[in-house]
């Protein structure tokens, strides 16, 4: 079978770069990777982000920007990634009341598209990136990602489909990636064992309500979890993908070590 580019989605092992960026990267390089996906700048230029990627033989694929940040400084943004060499760039989450089925998500959909335009105009694709609340219904009774896609026309979103988050909403991530054939350039691979809970919100960094509802749910390196990734792989080489990112928002572990083995395993696989 044909295969694709693996890259790290950097927020994996956060906790070391925060402290030391290029020997992280160094680190990363060393496991494999050729490929990485920002989630912030960890307060570095982006002209130096770029020269350290380069250094350590690294390429930034995509970014994940909130989105928030686009919608408040549009042009600096989007420059910044465009400096770093990013092809794609991702909107990772959507806060609370902006997200499918809130009375804000019409501007939501709006400002998407503006964003998309202006990405669109730089040579960098927009990207969506989903969790599980994007599958909530709406009033025509099709889920709330599949709305989004409907609403914003493909050349100005184009989907970075998470595989865990699809999963955890009851949905078959491989159909889901083929459902999206030709636009989904990007797909995140993420594993976990568990079941849906109260809690999982919080092991991504976001603020909950507390509850006293124990929570089985949690994150685990590629290939260590509940998820059948070959099916995943094949649809996504099938679907015209370009690229595979790993990502694990939490450990039980060091976080490179979590990375090391999400690598290893799809290199079992022949990737």
């Amino acid at each position: 079978m044909k295969t694709l580019p693996v890259a790290l989605q950097i927020y994996t092992v956060r906790d070391e770069a925060e402290k030391d960026f290029a020997g992280t990267m160094k680190k990363v390089r060393e496991m494999g990777y050729e490929y990485v996906e920002p989630a912030g700048l960890y307060g570095i230029p982006a002209a130096e982000f770029r020269r350290i990627l380069e250094e350590n033989g690294l390429r930034a694929i995509c970014a994940h920007v909130p989105i928030m940040e686009l919608i408040s400084d549009l042009d600096r943004t989007l420059a910044d990634y465009r400096t770093i060499g990013c092809e794609y760039l991702a909107i990772p989450y959507l806060p609370e009341e902006m997200r499918p089925g809130t009375p804000g998500f019409a501007e939501t959909l709006r400002q998407i598209e503006r964003i998309g335009r202006s990405s669109k105009a730089l040579g960098m694709p927009l990207l969506y990136h989903n969790h599980d609340f994007e599958f909530v219904k709406m009033e025509d009774g099709s889920f709330g990602l599949d709305y989004l896609y409907r609403a914003i026309p493909a050349d100005l979103l184009q989907t970075e489909l998470d595989v865990c988050w699809v999963k955890v909403a009851g949905q078959d991530p491989a159909a889901y990636i083929r459902r999206y054939a030709g636009r989904s350039p990007i797909v995140h691979l993420k594993d976990y064992v568990g079941e849906k809970s109260a809690h999982m919100y919080e092991l991504i960094g976001m603020e909950q309500e507390k509850t006293e509802a124990p929570s089985t749910f949690a994150f685990r390196p590629v290939g260590y979890g509940i998820q059948d990734f070959p099916p995943i792989l094949e649809a996504a080489v099938e679907s015209g993908a370009q690229y595979v990112v790993v990502e694990q928002d939490a450990w039980e572990e060091p976080s490179l070590e979590a990375a090391r083995k999400s690598r290893a395993y799809l290199r079992s696989l022949g990737w």
